[in-house]
């Protein structure tokens, strides 16, 4: 009998994952693995700042879902076959231990991605995995024996099945490779980005964080609260980029032209009213210059800009604040307005909001509708998560069930 030949096209997470899962699976295939760039695993390296996202922690399937703006019905039955526990167990097993941060993102206890990057490279050779590189996919030519796999090269390679997760793509043209198959695309957007802001009225606050914030997009029910971190080129932060993933395709259709309205306190007006009130009549605020001391927990340096925007003097105490500067500061704190105009694609988390159609694979194997024995896993789906580890966890259960189905 002739040995089954498995190829994967992209030598990132997702196709590490389905590379090693089906030389593991099926022992007696050769699984090859293509990767158009000389170097691999070039996004696990650059993730989380260099330390790899693995993950997220979140305790239940429900949670889980809650973290992908699109693909979260399709991703609910492959979860429970492969989710974030089994990830977790499944790089232990290989030695690899993960921590989890308060916020729920899971990193190698070592906080450096080289440890993930080594684990998968041993992985996939101790399963027997072939690896090329500098082996870019132009062609997918379906045969009666399989498909034929056309290098940039020139070369042709015979495949009894193919496997792509050649990660997602900004322009739709880059999808024609497919497309030409039958498979349908659909159109790319950028998601996770962060909000340029030509006019930000804040001076020298880049770097500055602020944690809790209700960011949303006015005249729209998008919202997200979160950590807000202040550019040199406008904001981002976790509460931005999720924003910016559930928002992804309104945004685009805009243009990147829109009004931002940050909570800085996330909390009603009518409450902060209250309790700026509260201080007035405070004996232990009532003499306190108003600039002196941030209030709810809010770095110094803003509460300080906020106060100089609602046009409120140094020397000005909380017991003389007229209403009208009061009322002027509840605004700024509960509903600043940012003329966003443009993004910045978040390099180290850069994600497409499209690719291939789920309406085309199969839910419960990843192959293809349109063709047989191709199959699809990572970012090339039109799945996407927010920040904080979901488009990994995407990549690894996906990766994983295509490559348990490939030899099939």
């Amino acid at each position: 009998m002739q040995q089954l030949q498995l190829i994967v096209i992209g030598g990132g997470a997702a196709g590490f994952m389905g590379a090693i899962t089906a030389a593991e699976t099926f022992k007696d295939a050769n699984v090859i693995l293509l990767e158009k760039n000389r170097t691999l695993l070039n996004k696990v390296r650059i993730s989380g700042g260099g330390r790899c996202n693995v993950t997220n922690a979140v305790a239940t399937l429900p949670e889980l879902l809650k973290g992908y703006p699109r693909g979260a019905k399709f991703l609910r039955s492959l979860f429970e076959t492969f989710n974030n526990q089994h990830t977790i167990k499944w790089f232990e097993e290989r030695g690899v231990l993960l921590k989890t941060e308060p916020d729920g993102r899971m990193f190698p206890a070592t906080n450096t991605s080289d440890t993930i990057v080594d684990c998968l490279m041993k992985a996939a050779h101790q399963a027997g995995v072939k690896i090329r590189t500098g082996a870019g996919v132009i062609q997918l030519k379906p045969v009666p024996t399989g498909i034929e796999v056309v290098l940039q090269s020139g070369e042709v390679l015979h495949a009894d099945r193919v496997l792509v997760t050649s990660g997602g793509h900004p322009q739709l043209s880059g999808y024609d490779w497919l497309s030409e198959l039958g498979v349908e695309i659909v159109n790319p957007v950028p998601s996770l980005f962060t909000f340029n802001v030509p006019s930000i009225p804040f001076k020298d606050l880049m770097g500055v964080s602020v944690g809790g914030v209700g960011v949303k997009l006015a005249g729209s029910k998008l919202a997200e609260t979160g950590p807000l971190l202040f550019t040199h080129w406008g904001v981002s932060g976790p509460a931005v980029l999720r924003l910016s993933a559930w928002g992804a395709r309104e945004l685009s259709d805009k243009n990147y032209q829109f009004v931002s309205l940050v909570n800085f306190t996330n909390t009603k007006p009518n409450e902060i009213l209250r309790q700026l009130t509260d201080f007035q009549r405070d004996s232990g605020w009532r003499a306190k210059f108003v600039t002196t001391q941030a209030p709810f927990g809010l770095p110094q340096r803003l509460w300080k800009q906020l106060v100089e925007l609602a046009n409120i003097p140094d020397t000005m105490r909380w017991a003389d604040l007229p209403a009208k500067n009061m009322n002027r500061l509840v605004e700024h704190l509960t509903n600043f307005q940012l003329d966003v105009r443009g993004k910045t694609t978040f390099k180290e988390e850069f994600v497409t909001c499209g690719g291939v159609a789920l309406s085309d694979v199969n839910p419960k194997t990843l192959e293809s509708r349109k063709v047989r024995g191709l199959f699809f896993a990572g970012e090339i789906l039109d799945i996407d998560g927010i920040t904080g580890g979901y488009n990994f966890q995407a990549a690894w259960t996906t990766g994983y069930i295509a490559g348990k189905q490939l030899g099939e």
